[in-house]
Formats: structure tokens, C-alpha cells, sequence
């Protein structure tokens, strides 16, 4: 960074949402982080693009339009602070589109930064701005707070609380190099469903909160969905045939958030070997039980 005023640096976690039938109310903070850099400067903007997105300017722009920025300017808005330059730097290890939580993360960087020069703690409204980009507050509840949250919207306000999930759990990520969009997946859902696909829903969610944090041996059972995977299959075949495998020999598999990764939410951390998963890369990712980190530099 160069010389000049205050800077600052974010560590935010991966997250994935849904964890099967919890549609935008369930999310989980991952350890795999993006790590931003902010300095204020005299004047102008500056951005470097590090690693995922690097050179991809349709991708991860480097003017305004960052997400980043665009977050942080929301937040500086909030606590009327206007910095008179910024030299941001991101070093990217979130992959970006693959249903992990790579804008949500980017948003509550920006946020959270955004907080940091205003010289504000976070605070709920932090997660409220946050949510506003998305439309929802699952990834970026699970990347400010850490661990498991459970998130919804009452009284045009977005809410989140954060729930310690069982250290019996070691996820598993399948990552395949195939993207997907967030729009387009979600304009594959019906604009209704079954009365009885709905109700499974709401008890399979309601007990996938029981599996996460205290009876892991349930997560099969908890994390079976009728309610988005089924309609958005098309859009990752393969995903949703190694998530039928997974299942099929006994793993809690799901898509993560909007795919096309899977999530497999293991008590081992590994897959089992008899389940073809050449076409993924495949990591173990510990639950992050941190949420968003915020240091002066």
C-alpha cells in the first residue's frame, strides 16, 4: 500500500447458504477467506485485483463499480464520512460463482471497512446494509458473524442470529470448474410449490438447526430438499448427480447456495473413495466460527 492516512485490512470467510431446505435462512461461514487492504489516500481511486478475478475487469471491475467499493461508499454514507481517496487492495481466495458466498463476502469487506474509517464497531445495522445487496441475509450474516446463522426479514428489516454449530462437523466442498449465476438459478424456481413440498421444508429445516448443533447423526435426514434443488438440477448436472451419490451412500450432500458447488457436511472430512469426484476439486473447509475480521495497519 502506499504512504498516506489510516489503513486498514479485512479478513472475511467463505459461507454457504441453504444447507438443503433452509432457502435463504440458513447459512454457514467457511474457512476460506478473502483478505481486503484499505488505505485512504489524498485523492482518486486505486484497486488491485489479486488472484480470483485478476485481469477480469467484466468480472471484478477496478473503478466505482466495485462491489467492494460500492459497499463501503453505503457504509461511509450511512456515518456521513467521505474519504477523499481510497487504495484498495483484494486478495481473492473465494472463488467467485461457484455458490460460496464470493459477493456476500466482498459486501461485508466493503462494509466492514466502511466501519473501520468512520471509527464505528459493527453493529446490526452493519448486517442490514450488507443485506441489502443481496436480497437476502444468509451468506452475509454467516460471513460477519461466523458459524451458523439463521437469518429472515421482519418488519423491512434483515436479521440474523448466530448459533454454534457442532465441532463434529468438518465440511467438505466439491468445486467444479463450471459457474453459475445467482439470477439465472433462481429464475428456474416455480412461483409456487406443493402445500406438502413447503411443509417438508419447514421440518427439514427446523431440524437441520437440531442437526447442525447438537445431533450431527441427523443431517441426512435434516438436509433432504423438495424445495429448490430439484427445479435448478439443469443448470449442474454434474453437481446434482454427485450430490444423488453422496446421498445414496449415506454423506449429507447439498448444493452450496446457488451451485454449482456441492457441500458435503462430513463427521470425517473426507468423501468416500468410492464416489467418482474427478470432475470437482475437493477440499475439506472448516466451519469459521469468527465472522469477519477487522485490523488497523
Amino acid at each position: 500500500m502506499t504512504s498516506g492516512g489510516p489503513a486498514f485490512r479485512v479478513t472475511v470467510p467463505a459461507s454457504t447458504a441453504n444447507l438443503g431446505p433452509g432457502f435463504d435462512a440458513l447459512g454457514l461461514a467457511l474457512a476460506r477467506y478473502d483478505v481486503v487492504e484499505l488505505q485512504v489516500t489524498g485523492g482518486g481511486l486505486a484497486i488491485e485485483v489479486i488472484d480470483a478475478g485478476a485481469g477480469d475487469v467484466a468480472e471484478v471491475p477496478t473503478d466505482e463499480s466495485h462491489l467492494v467499493i460500492r459497499a463501503f461508499r453505503r457504509a461511509c454514507a450511512h456515518w456521513d464520512v467521505r474519504p477523499p481517496g481510497l487504495h484498495l487492495r483484494c486478495h481473492n481466495a473465494i472463488p467467485h460463482a461457484r455458490g460460496l458466498g464470493s459477493s456476500a463476502a466482498a459486501v461485508v469487506s466493503g462494509v466492514a471497512l466502511g466501519y473501520a474509517v468512520a471509527g464505528r464497531k459493527l453493529d446490526e445495522t452493519a448486517l442490514q446494509l450488507a443485506a441489502e445487496f443481496e436480497g437476502h441475509a444468509d451468506n452475509a450474516g454467516a460471513s460477519l458473524l461466523g458459524g451458523l446463522v439463521v437469518a429472515w426479514f421482519e418488519n423491512g428489516r434483515f436479521r440474523a442470529e448466530r448459533v454454534i454449530p457442532s465441532e463434529r462437523i468438518r465440511p467438505v466442498v466439491a468445486i467444479p470448474a463450471e459457474r453459475s449465476s445467482t439470477v439465472a438459478t433462481r429464475g428456474l424456481l416455480p412461483p409456487q410449490v406443493p402445500h406438502a413440498d413447503a411443509a417438508h421444508s419447514a421440518g427439514r429445516a427446523a431440524l437441520t438447526v437440531l442437526a447442525m448443533t447438537e445431533r450431527p447423526e441427523l443431517l441426512l435426514a435434516a438436509t433432504e430438499d423438495r424445495l429448490h434443488q430439484d427445479y435448478r438440477a439443469e443448470a449442474y448436472p454434474a453437481s446434482s448427480g454427485l450430490v444423488r451419490a453422496l446421498r445414496a451412500q449415506g454423506v449429507p450432500a447439498t448444493i452450496s447456495g446457488a451451485g454449482p458447488t456441492v457441500l458435503a457436511l462430513t463427521e470425517t472430512g473426507i468423501l468416500p473413495p468410492s464416489v467418482d469426484v474427478g470432475a470437482f476439486s475437493v477440499a475439506e473447509l472448516p466451519v469459521d466460527r469468527s465472522g469477519v475480521q477487522v485490523e488497523a495497519r
